[in-house]
């Protein structure tokens, strides 16, 4: 059985029949008339789209990965579908988003679009509206950072300084993380994408018209009850509804207070009194303690000048200590009142802070609210004792403290209270001393002997060297003029050279009698043989002289025989002087004045 097909033969392209297809193709029925009208309604369709532009978009699908949105362009643009992870509920066909043209048509012919971007610009306009026109915004507290902390402002992050939380100091900021707060945008910086807001300008608007209220009803005394919102060591600043208050440390207790921590604490309510303001520069003065009445009014009436009383120091200084009898009065004990001592010590060598003692009261004045006390007159006065001037009688022996050193000589402390002065003249027999720092020291002990006593004006002159018997004595005797001794050169100067004779003895050579028989002179160290030309007891100065010691003999050895003869005495007459009492040579002019300065210049040293 076969199968009928039927053949449709196509003809030849060559043997196609252009003509009688005419000129109506596709489209080929409208007039240009039709053509330009459909063109425009297809336009109409369309919106024009410009790259980095904010706009509106339908969503005409959603798949899995992407969002389909129509902005009204020749073409739909794709956004990821993680774009839109706040929406509640997921995107639905139909609902509108703003969103941000990327790019019109990227390498696939695909319109670009992001929603992020769109709501970053938008978040940017709000911000920038914001600012130009000071609307107040409602921002969320997303985390604290240093310095303050983070908000949320439509999409952006914003700084918000603590500084700017509130008007008084915040210390904790933990408090406001997660919390929605109404802000004002103060500050935009575009460079760095930075924005800074306040809360605390909405704050002073308010506190403006309050602090404003309290100044015109402001006046001294009046009674105010405020906030401590700031400490310092020198006073607390106290909130009185809007306007501050310094209340300094010395009007918040009667009582000494170091730091004003001690009696206050910050967010504490206080009542104070107003002590003074100023309206222009808007400064209140407060008080505390004078809400209360004044700790001298209740004084007891058996404080009197004489009267004994018991206290704790409460402070020390360079000339005295306070002791405070109770919170509010305080009496000072000078320095010189603590001990029967002439000699200034520093108060901190008697006592220290916290230290109770009892006092004496010297002085009081109720109405100026003063007192001064004494510690030394709880015990006798030395110099008032009865066995006083038995005890330190001329000539009588001590050993002293020494106290203290001056140019002229040092004072020694016998017992507190008992000061005697040795003069520098008094400290050896033998040495010249210039400074009592070269015999003695601060802190040393020395023995003295008391050479005038003076009762009544407290004076005693002591001596040190009076211990001794005086060697000049016997010194007179062995130092005689013409007598030769050994002495070493201890120091030089312009004048002359200062010889140590035997015994520790000093004595002074000028400098032309220390040229030696060689031509040249001696020097610091050596040790030469020199012959005394003047002995002073009374001024204990010997002057001695090396170049006499071999030119005296050379001249002797020199000298003509018949003049040997002339000199020889006549019958009947004095013998020469012998070796055993040697002549004095006589004095030069030049000698005379060099010996009259060296006096002069050791009585001045004197």
């Amino acid at each position: 059985m076969y199968n009928r097909v039927n053949i449709m033969l196509t003809p030849k392209p060559e043997d196609f029949n252009w003509d009688l297809v005419g000129d109506k193709g596709f489209g080929g029925g409208y007039t240009a008339a039709e053509k330009e009208k459909i063109a425009s309604l297809y336009e109409g369709t369309l919106s024009e789209v410009t790259e980095k532009q904010v706009l509106s978009g339908t969503v005409v699908g959603v798949t899995e990965r992407d969002v389909i949105i129509n902005i009204g362009f020749k073409s739909d643009g794709l956004i990821p579908l993680s774009e839109f992870r706040d929406v509640d509920g997921g995107v639905k066909v139909g609902e509108v988003y703003d969103v941000f043209v990327e790019d019109q048509e990227n390498a696939s012919g695909q319109l670009v679009l992001s929603r992020r971007k769109a709501r970053i610009v938008k978040a940017w306009e709000n911000i920038q509206g914001a600012l130009d026109n000071d609307i107040i915004i409602e921002a969320l507290v997303k985390r604290r950072t240093k310095g303050g902390l983070i908000v949320d402002l439509f999409g952006v992050e914003a700084f918000l300084p603590g500084s700017q939380i509130d008007v008084k100091p915040i210390r904790d900021f933990d408090i406001f993380v997660g919390k929605k707060m109404e802000v004002k945008v103060v500050k935009i910086n575009y460079t760095n994408d930075n924005v800074v807001v306040s809360h605390k300008v909405l704050i002073e608007k308010d506190i403006e018209k309050q602090k404003a209220v309290i100044l015109n009803n402001l006046e001294k005394g009046q009674v105010l009850e405020g906030v401590i919102k700031n400490m310092t060591n020198f006073g607390v600043f106290i909130d009185l509804g809007g306007v501050d208050g310094l209340l300094h440390i010395t009007d918040i207790s009667w009582g000494r207070i170091s730091h004003p921590q001690e009696v206050l604490s910050l967010d504490q309510k206080v009542q104070v009194v107003v002590l003074d303001f100023d309206e222009e520069k808007k400064r209140i003065s407060l008080g505390m303690k004078q809400l209360t009445s004044h700790p001298w009014d209740a004084l007891a009436a058996d404080v009197v000048v004489g009267s004994k009383i018991k206290g704790k120091i409460v402070n020390v200084a360079d000339y005295g200590a306070f002791l405070e009898l109770h919170p509010g009065v305080e009496g000072l004990i000078h320095v010189s009142e603590m001990s029967w001592s002439q000699h200034l010590r520093n108060p901190q060598d008697f006592i220290k802070v916290g230290d109770e003692l009892e006092t004496v009261v010297l002085t009081l004045d109720r109405d100026e609210r003063k007192m001064s006390l004494g510690i030394k007159q709880l015990t006798e006065d030395p110099w008032t004792k009865s066995d006083a001037i038995s005890k330190y009688a001329v000539g009588t022996k001590h050993t002293g403290l020494v106290r203290n050193l001056t140019n002229f000589g040092l004072f020694i402390e016998l017992e507190e209270g008992i000061d005697g002065l040795v003069h520098v003249s008094d400290l050896s027999w033998t040495k010249k001393i210039k400074h009592p720092s070269e015999f003695v020291k601060v802190g040393d002990k020395l023995d003295v002997v008391v050479l005038e006593l003076d009762v009544e004006n407290r004076r005693l002159a002591l001596g040190h060297k009076q211990l001794e018997e005086n060697p000049w004595n016997t010194f007179e005797t062995i130092f005689t003029p013409g007598s030769t001794h050994t002495a070493t050169l201890i120091s030089k100067n312009d004048k002359g050279a200062v010889l140590e004779l035997p015994y520790g003895i000093e004595g002074f050579a000028m400098n032309k009698h220390l040229v030696k028989a060689d031509g040249a002179n001696a020097e610091q160290g050596e040790s030469l043989d020199f012959k005394v030309l003047e002995f002073s007891k009374d001024d204990k100065r010997i002057v001695l002289s090396h170049t006499k010691t071999f030119s005296e003999v050379a001249e002797d050895a020199a000298a003509p025989a018949d003049k040997k003869k002339k000199a020889a005495p006549a019958k009947g007459a004095k013998a020469p002087a012998t070796a055993k009492t040697p002549a004095v040579e006589k004095s030069t002019l030049g000698d005379i004045e060099a010996l009259s300065n060296l006096k002069d210049s050791m009585d001045g040293k004197k």
